[in-house]
């Protein structure tokens, strides 16, 4: 940022507010816009209102087909294409599960060791929220669907439920089979076809699913429960993916599926094909716009299926998207190809960000867990094991940095010898300097690229922790949210929609953390070589980006920044105590007195800069030359 820089830039600053003042519209410019824009507006309302009066005729002129519609039109379903829709739960010491008599199927699902953000039953869906159908083809070619019959109850317990779909007198039928597990959250479906191959028809070697269902708001915060909601599945023997969580989304998929969910920031709803598969899955995700609801889903597919005397077996999950219970739904599956892999629906990053978090953060969160019942304190215990180990990695990092700053003096010497119009030069002698005395500046860059794996895990794991759900710590009463000290419902503009009407205070503090920590670091690394002013204001915009950023987010984790910052901090201190600058600048003066032997790396190094350095002054001489 030198002088000619800093003008130009002024510059053109000053030419987008002229243009900006110069092109403004006039006050009668601006009333006429209006004017205009409401009259777009009033067309707009009347269409709409036209449209939805069509549609409601249209629709009353359906209702008026239907209901003279002749039960002939069922087949073979006649006698069960009338009747009253009857519910019945089945349930256990974790679901609580409502099915129908008109359709057949689960209308209805309640986790009873859960609430919602406000204190409510935590309910997935219900009648209003979800539908799910499948397509009967008749012998004489009639298509059924399941949600216009009425299935017939044979046997109910509290954790079974038998109802079939008869075609005749003699037992033949179509059987759904439904069993709740002990202390599970899955819910087996058996479908039984029974004597039903001289009643369906013949080419009917699959069944068509529909499943529409919309997502509940069930955190405190529906923008960042948003971003972890959506459409996802597995592919047969192959990995797990997902719609769009941030946008509209639509896919569509000949492939075979293992299984298809309606997922949620920290439960799901999954519909399973037990040693089958899905097809020709056509599957869409929209942004809800009910403010009780976030993604409206709406999924067709196809699934084996045999008129035959032959059981097609599928399983519902219907629960928390906890890391240990998931993986724990496949130890007694030995086939690979038929595990769930549930597991891979939680955000834990990809690659080696994935493994840190798999095989070294998650065990180790749940062991401290087991016996430490206070998350808050979890999440500091966690922080500091981090740090240790982390701590031979910062201490070198540390060491490279105190070498180039005892060096500071040499440096200054160098810049005070060498004129700031010389940069190649200057830096062709600091780089000497340093391959004298033995200091890398590769050296403390080499430790904080070995962090980041662990760091980022931290930073995907925090908010996808279903543990840390409605756990209160100090002031924050929810962990896996935002922990508001101060709130409001007016909209600002600009603030409202990129800060929120709230504050978090562990974000607030982390912030403040990190902008202390940022000085006394800055302080500490003045190696004396030039820095561009631009790059220290951006070192110090970053923490009150992280205000804008993290506001949002769950408060464990910027509770863990905070921790994390302060524990720098001490470690800085700690640091900075123990290493005496003097002896450290007779260490590195004394390494300059031994005969240094150049690695490969400098070498090259060395001789790209001569080279650059050299083709400078080639320029140069020929820029006087022209002159």
């Amino acid at each position: 940022m030198d002088k000619n820089t800093i003008i130009g830039f002024s510059l053109i600053v000053a030419l987008l507010v002229g243009y900006s003042w110069f092109t403004k519209p006039s006050e009668e410019q601006i009333k006429a816009q209006q004017a205009y824009a409401d009259s777009i507006r009033a067309v707009q309302a009347e269409q709409e209102a036209l449209r939805e009066m069509e549609f409601q005729q249209a629709q009353a002129y359906a209702d008026s087909i239907n209901a003279d519609k002749p039960a002939a039109d069922y087949g073979v379903f006649n006698a069960v294409a009338v009747g009253e829709e009857k519910l019945y739960t089945i349930q256990n010491d974790s679901l609580l599960v409502t099915l129908s008599s008109k359709g057949g199927s689960i209308v209805s699902v309640q986790l009873k060791g859960y609430t919602t953000f406000d204190h409510e039953p935590l309910v997935l869906f219900d009648q209003n929220d979800a539908k799910t159908q499948f397509t009967l083809v008749t012998n004489n070619n009639r298509i059924v669907e399941s949600s216009d019959l009425y299935f017939q109850v044979q046997s109910v317990t509290d954790s079974t439920l038998t109802m079939v779909l008869p075609a005749d007198s003699t037992g033949a039928g179509l059987y759904l089979h439904y069993k709740l597990n002990k202390d599970s959250y899955l819910v087996n479906l058996s479908m039984e076809s029974v004597g039903m191959d001289k009643y369906l028809s013949p080419q009917m070697n699959s069944l068509d699913w529909t499943w529409n269902m919309k997502i509940r708001q069930q955190e405190r915060s529906k923008k960042f429960e948003g971003r972890y909601s959506g459409v996802y599945y597995k592919y047969w023997d192959d990995e797990v993916e997902n719609l769009s969580n941030e946008s509209d989304d639509r896919e569509e998929i000949s492939n075979r599926l293992h299984w298809i969910a309606c997922k949620d920031q920290f439960f799901s709803t999954v519909f399973i094909a037990e040693e089958s598969y899905f097809t020709n899955t056509q599957m869409e995700s929209t942004i809800s716009k009910d403010p009780n609801y976030l993604k409206e889903c709406s999924i067709v597919t196809s699934s084996n299926f045999s008129t035959d005397a032959d059981v097609t077996h599928f399983t519902y999950y219907f629960g928390p998207n906890s890391y240990q219970l998931l993986s724990s739904l496949d130890d007694n599956i030995e086939q690979s190809e038929y595990q769930y892999n549930l597991e891979d629906m939680i955000p834990l990053g990809w690659g080696i960000f994935g493994w840190v978090n798999k095989y070294l953060i998650i065990p180790l969160f749940n062991f401290l867990g087991s016996f430490i019942s206070n998350y808050g304190l979890v999440i500091f215990l966690l922080t500091l094991i981090v740090k240790l180990i982390l701590l031979p990695f910062t201490y070198k990092s540390y060491m490279s940095t105190a070498k180039m700053r005892v060096l500071r003096p040499e440096i200054e010497k160098i810049n005070a010898k060498i004129p700031e119009d010389k940069p190649m030069e200057r830096q062709q002698a600091t780089m000497a300097l340093y391959r004298k005395v033995g200091v890398s500046p590769m050296g403390g860059c080499l430790p904080m690229l070995l962090q980041m794996p662990i760091l980022f895990a931290l930073f995907v794991f925090f908010p996808a922790a279903i543990e840390l759900r409605q756990q209160g710590f100090l002031w924050a009463d929810d962990l896996s949210s935002y922990d508001a000290i101060v709130s409001w419902t007016t909209h600002i503009p600009f603030i409202s929609s990129y800060y929120g009407n709230h504050v978090s205070l562990f974000c607030l503090l982390m912030a403040i953390a990190n902008i202390v920590s940022t000085k006394i670091t800055m302080d500490s690394q003045n190696t004396g070589q030039q820095q561009m002013p631009m790059m220290k204001w951006m070192m110090y915009l970053m923490p009150v980006m992280f205000l804008f950023f993290f506001n949002d987010y769950a408060s464990g984790l910027s509770y863990y920044y905070l921790i994390s910052t302060l524990l720098t901090l001490l470690q800085t201190f700690i640091f900075r105590m123990s290493i005496n600058d003097e002896k450290l600048l007779e260490k590195l003066k004394a390494n300059a007195a031994k005969p240094q032997k150049k690695s490969g790396f400098m070498a090259r190094l060395e001789q790209m800069q001569k080279e650059q350095l050299a083709r400078q002054r080639e320029m140069m001489k020929q820029q006087q030359k022209r002159r």
